[in-house]
């Protein structure tokens, strides 16, 4: 049915949903809790935005989009009554990270869950790429989750907090045409089986994850990270540039290469998102990566050959 709606309707379809979702949160509270929420102007951010806010959380919401930004962090006041921060940064630079981790540290003074969710994505192939590309998926990506991380450490060790990673199943799926998006995810690991940036993203985001999992454990600090598979959001009609018309079509031949047959949404991911931070239910979840993606990580590079048909 998704795929018969317009991208606009579609839009405000989902942001009803996740305002009257009826799935079970009562394990989780986040009360006092100070969430921090990358890329939370749109997608995946916007509907973890809101699920917090409704599980009592303080949150400090960081986009690009001011105005896209103010709208959800409206909503998300809606919830409980609680204000968020609003931070508009580009997290591909230095500067947008330090404003990042200063403003949240001046005006909660503690942070208790980090969700590096901010992405940027690029159609290209090895041949076609060129190092400017490559350096604005990375600098997002991966420096400025690394960056982040880095500078609000001290302040998830001394609340004993948790990191949750939004990475993707691009990570581990050899698909044509994402190049420096999936190599984000992998890294240098997965050099020679892809062909793409967005694979190499999210894998060298999972090991990083893994990585850093390892080395806070000892310090009380959980590091976790959500997978999405293919999810209903603006973020592909962004990419590519379709159509309505175009983008409806994508995702219908998309939802018949997952095994479950439906494409994951926003809130799918906010659910994990939130049972990974919360303690009562992850207490000793750490270095995992979730898949949230109907096991379309099992169906193998023959059904990205569709995808790739569709995409050029």
């Amino acid at each position: 049915y998704l795929h018969t709606l317009s991208e606009p309707l579609l839009y405000l379809l989902l942001k009803q949903f996740v305002a009257v979702d009826a799935r079970d949160t009562t394990s989780m509270d986040f009360t006092d809790k100070v969430v921090l929420i990358t890329g939370a102007s749109a997608g995946i951010g916007e509907s973890t935005a809101l699920l917090f806010a409704k599980l009592g959380a303080k949150l400090s919401l960081v986009g690009r989009n001011q105005a896209n930004l103010q709208a959800v962090a409206d909503e998300c006041e809606k919830q409980k009554g609680l204000k968020p921060l609003a931070i508009v940064a580009d997290l591909g630079t230095d500067e947008g990270v330090e404003k990042t981790a200063k403003d949240t540290l001046d005006h909660f003074g503690r942070l208790d869950v980090l969700v590096n969710n901010a992405a940027v994505g690029a159609r290209t192939t090895i041949q076609l790429a060129n190092m400017e590309t490559f350096d604005r998926v990375f600098n997002v990506n991966i420096r400025g989750v690394y960056n982040l991380t880095r500078l609000l450490v001290p302040a998830l060790i001394e609340s004993k907090g948790n990191i949750v990673n939004v990475s993707s199943i691009m990570a581990t799926m050899v698909t044509t045409g994402n190049l420096p998006y999936s190599l984000s995810k992998l890294y240098l690991s997965s050099f020679n089986l892809c062909s793409h940036y967005v694979l190499y993203r999210q894998a060298a985001l999972d090991h990083f994850s893994r990585l850093i999992a390892y080395e806070l454990a000892p310090k009380g600090v959980r590091v976790n990270v959500v997978s999405p598979g293919i999810t209903v959001s603006t973020f592909v009609q962004r990419l590519t540039g379709y159509t309505d018309e175009e983008y409806r079509a994508w995702l219908k031949t998309a939802e018949a290469t997952i095994p479950m047959g439906t494409a994951t949404t926003g809130e799918d991911c906010a659910y994990m998102i939130a049972h990974l931070a919360c303690d009562k239910l992850s207490r000793v979840v750490s270095g995992a990566v979730v898949p949230v993606d109907g096991a379309l990580q099992f169906a193998g590079s023959g059904n990205s050959e569709i995808l790739k048909e569709q995409i050029k």
